[in-house]
């Protein structure tokens, strides 16, 4: 006879919607540190990465929309260049559009410090961990992890 303990987890396999783009791989959501949480830096109220990427603007509230200006560092040329961002909720290992208008958006030049840097709209469809994968055209650039409350 054989039981089953409440201390097995159980890996659900993750998905990506079909409206993604390909460069997107499962692989990618497999590096998430999810120790290493944004951080503020600077003196603009920036969450995120030093010297890599960030967001000014952010309530880090889910259920609501809010203007968040994305920005990065190490981008050469940012205005022929194309940001896609993916977020990946940790309780639910769902991967989630989070840009109101789309996957990606084409980046502006530099700003408050950064290389490049773009304005957009924003939801996070619920509380919880959440990792914002931010791919540098086609490539993974960084990721960032954010605790977003209700």
């Amino acid at each position: 006879m054989a039981a089953c303990t409440s201390d097995e987890t159980i890996n659900k396999e993750i998905s990506l919607p079909e409206d993604i783009s390909d460069f997107v791989q499962v692989s990618d959501f497999e590096t998430i540190d999810w120790e290493k949480k944004a951080v503020e830096f600077g003196n603009r109220d920036i969450i995120g990465n030093e010297n890599k990427s960030g967001v000014i603007g952010q309530d880090m509230k889910s259920a609501k929309v809010e203007k968040w200006m994305w920005h990065l560092w190490g981008i050469e040329e940012p205005e022929n260049k194309e940001l896609t961002i993916v977020g990946f909720h940790k309780e639910t290992e769902t991967v989630r559009q989070i840009l109101i208008d789309g996957w990606a958006k084409g980046l502006g030049g530099p700003n408050n410090g950064a290389d490049a840097h773009i304005p957009s709209n924003v939801e996070i469809p619920e509380s919880g961990d959440w990792a914002i994968l931010l791919y540098i055209d086609k490539k993974l650039f960084d990721i960032l992890v954010y605790e977003i409350i209700e």
